[in-house]
Formats: C-alpha cells, sequence, structure tokens
C-alpha cells in the first residue's frame, strides 16, 4: 500500500493521474501538493476528494515545513513529482520562476524524502520524477529519435530548469542511496490541458472565431501522446522499472504543429455538423455561418530558440516495462475535442 504524495497534481498531467490512480487503485492514498497558480486548478479534483479521501494541501513544493508536515502528517513512502512552471514562452521572458520552482523545489522534495526515507532507515520508498524530451534539446529532421543516452543539450530556460532537475533527482539516487525513477516525456494532450497549450488553445480558438497562430512556418514537429497513457507508464515505472533508470516516454507519433492544427480544424468542423445543437453555445465558430475553421489560421513570428524537432525512443519502455500506447493521435485527438466540447466550463474564461 501506497500514500502517494502528488506534486503539481491540480494540473493537467498531474490531476489526470490522480484520476487514473483513484480508479486503478482505490485504497492507496492520494495526497495532492498543488500551490494553484494559473494552470492548476483544484476543481479538476473536487470529485476524488468527495468520493476517494483525496487530501489537497495548497503550498509551494519549495516550503520546506510544509512539505516536511505532509510527509510526517500522511506516512508519505511514495512520491511522483509532477509540479513545475512548464511553458516555454513564459520562461523566455520570466526565467527566475522557472529556477525557483523545478531546480529549488526540486531539490526542496529530494531532501525531504530523504530526510524521512533515508535517514529514518525506511526501505520501502519510491520518488518518482516528471521531466520533459525538451532536455535533449533539438533534432534534425532526419536524425534519430532521443534516446536515455542522448547527451542533454536544454535550449530554453524551462529546458534547462528540468535538465538540472533531473540532475539532482540523479545525484540523489547515486550519492545517498535514495530510491529514486525519472521518466522524460514527449508532449501530452488530453482533457485538464491548459488553454496556453497548442492543442486546447487551437479547439477553443475555433470554439470562440478567434484567430489560430502558428509561429514560423508550422514545420516544427513534435512527438505526441495522450496524457492517460501517460498515466499508465508512470505506473508501469514505479511497478516495474530499475531504481535508478530513466526511461523515455513516447507515442512515437510525429506530427508537424500545421498538420496538428489542419486535422484539428477539420475534426471541429465535424463534430459541430454532427451535433448542431452545439453551434447554439458556439455561435462564432466559423461553423456556426457556414465557414472552416482552417480559414481562421495565421502566421506569426517565431519564438527566440525555438526547437525544430522532438521525437523520443521508447524501446526501452517496450523491453523493460511491456509498454505501448493505447491510443493513436486520430482517436486521443477526437476524445479530447469532444471532451472540450462538452466541458464549457475549459471556456468559461475566454467567454466571459
Amino acid at each position: 500500500m501506497k500514500n502517494i504524495l502528488i506534486t503539481g497534481g491540480a494540473g493537467f498531467i498531474g490531476s489526470n493521474f490522480c484520476h487514473y490512480w483513484a480508479t486503478q487503485y482505490p485504497n492507496e492514498k492520494l495526497i495532492v501538493l498543488d500551490a494553484l497558480t494559473y494552470a492548476g486548478h483544484r476543481e479538476h479534483l473536487t470529485a476524488l476528494e468527495e468520493d476517494k479521501g483525496l487530501v489537497f494541501v495548497q503550498g509551494d513544493i519549495g516550503d520546506q515545513l510544509l512539505v516536511e508536515k505532509i510527509f510526517s502528517e500522511y506516512a508519505v513512502n511514495c512520491v511522483v513529482h509532477f509540479a513545475a512552471e512548464s511553458h516555454v514562452d513564459r520562461s523566455i521572458h520570466g526565467p527566475d520562476a522557472f529556477v525557483q520552482t523545478n531546480i529549488m523545489g526540486t531539490h526542496t522534495l529530494l531532501k525531504v524524502a530523504k530526510k524521512f526515507w533515508l535517514d529514518a532507515g525506511v526501505v520501502d520508498h519510491h520518488f518518482h520524477h516528471v521531466s520533459t524530451d525538451e532536455v535533449y534539446g533539438s533534432l534534425e529532421a532526419d536524425a534519430p529519435a532521443f534516446t536515455e543516452s542522448t547527451p542533454f543539450a536544454p535550449n530554453s530556460p524551462y529546458s534547462a530548469s528540468k535538465a538540472a532537475s533531473d540532475h539532482l533527482v540523479r545525484a540523489y539516487h547515486h550519492t545517498y542511496g535514495l530510491k529514486v525513477t525519472t521518466s522524460n516525456c514527449s508532449n501530452n494532450y488530453g482533457p485538464y490541458q491548459d488553454s496556453e497549450k497548442l492543442i486546447p488553445l487551437i479547439i477553443q480558438n475555433i470554439l470562440l472565431g478567434k484567430s489560430l497562430p502558428i509561429y514560423g512556418d508550422g514545420k516544427n514537429i513534435r512527438d505526441w501522446l495522450y496524457v492517460e497513457d501517460h498515466c499508465r507508464a508512470i505506473d508501469l515505472i514505479i511497478a516495474r522499472g530499475k531504481v535508478g533508470e530513466v526511461y523515455n516516454v513516447g507515442g512515437e507519433n510525429e506530427w508537424r504543429n500545421i498538420d496538428i492544427v489542419n486535422l484539428i480544424c477539420m475534426q471541429v468542423d465535424a463534430a459541430l455538423l454532427a451535433e448542431p445543437q452545439l453551434l447554439v453555445a458556439y455561435p462564432n465558430t466559423p461553423c456556426a455561418s457556414g465557414g472552416q475553421a482552417k480559414n481562421l489560421i495565421t502566421f506569426v513570428k517565431d519564438r527566440p530558440g525555438h526547437d525544430r524537432r522532438y521525437a523520443i525512443d521508447p524501446r526501452k519502455c517496450h523491453a523493460q516495462l511491456g509498454y505501448y500506447p493505447q491510443e493513436s493521435f486520430e482517436t486521443g485527438i477526437v476524445k479530447t475535442i469532444q471532451w472540450m466540447l462538452h466541458n464549457q466550463k475549459q471556456l468559461q474564461g475566454a467567454l466571459g
């Protein structure tokens, strides 16, 4: 039995993980620590608090006294660490928060874990660190995908801060013996994602009749993974992964940004035409006046240091964990669009 501290559990991937874990392991205790910044939404967890006994604590992972109190009060023996500042554009304009949360916050968690587990002789413990493929830098179009042995070459303050946190987790294992695992994952999408990210932004703007901004020429390539498949991978890493190891989690599902946007445009148009009553809820979408969403596409100035391509080689996950994604991008994007169409609270801020 685990008492799991989930940092950043009110965010996109964290909240999906909470729902996944509560379904798979209903008798285990979930404690969420989240600062509820712009990307954290406690309402994503309300049902779990009411029905599953999830404990929510609002606070900063850098607050050592608070983290110690949580470890002590709930006998935490497993940490799944999602909490991070994660938006590249924000890191370019304000890198201090990324250094503070992603590096210093992670170090605080590691210090407390060492104190309560290693110094206290707790043998049965696990610290899983959730990271990103962006720590590896950028790939050329014909280059092989990132493996776990690819050298780090981060190109933004965000990815540099995540690379530093990865190194700290590794160091606490090799220096002190803390039982850790790390996953470096490709781009996620699905329910609860904040609207500043590409896929929910495009869906939202179509529904609101706003322009669909595409950086540069739109040919930047990312490997996409449905968020529930990511949650399954973390579950398998915790259950079967080797202590001290890193696992690259990807969908083997590379798409150019412009191709993703065109696909979403077609899928949203089709979904609205299949359910005409939704046009009442979203009267500004092009479909409501007989138009097409793709006509909203606009190209904007590229952001500084925009990595051209990311791609994950997931063969280690295949071989050691038996892990394969269950959703293709085509099926996952339909689920994501349907979720957004029928969860108008996701759009409340934009709709006013």
